[in-house]
């Protein structure tokens, strides 16, 4: 996919890494792309992409995500 932005004097200071990654941690934190996706947009690995969300304080881990691992554990039972 190619993508075409208008010669705008805003977007000058932008380089191509920085614009896939603003594109990437867009669509992640509105929900239209999971963690993987947007990584894979950003062109980094999912390690440097959760950093990234880190220092936003952008969460990649979901109030959801924490409900099923938290039904998928085994019972523990204390003696």
């Amino acid at each position: 996919m190619n993508l075409t932005l208008p010669d705008e004097p805003a977007l000058a200071s932008f380089n191509e890494a920085e614009l896939r990654l603003e594109l990437a941690v867009a669509l992640f934190s509105s929900g239209r792309v999971s963690r993987t996706v947007a990584a894979s947009i950003a062109g980094q690995d999912q390690f440097a992409f959760d950093e990234e969300l880190f220092h936003r304080r952008i969460p990649s881990f979901t109030h959801e995500m924490l409900e099923e691992d938290l039904s998928n554990l085994p019972s523990r039972r204390t003696a």
